[in-house]
């Protein structure tokens, strides 16, 4: 698993009530659910992060 990287996000109030509803709806937490929209939005437009092979442990 990589690491993660802990930093600062600044949110419309609205925004986040929103997205916190939504992490609620799909089980997940807030920090869960802003990862997973990050990650797909990544994806769509072909920028994810490479894999990283387990020959690096």
């Amino acid at each position: 698993m990589s690491k993660k990287k802990a930093f600062a996000l600044r949110l419309n109030e609205d925004m986040l009530k929103a997205i916190e509803k939504w992490a609620a709806d799909e089980f997940r937490s807030t920090n869960g659910q802003i990862e997973w929209m990050l990650m797909k939005s990544l994806k769509e437009v072909k920028r994810e992060p490479k894999k990283k092979s387990n020959d690096d442990n």
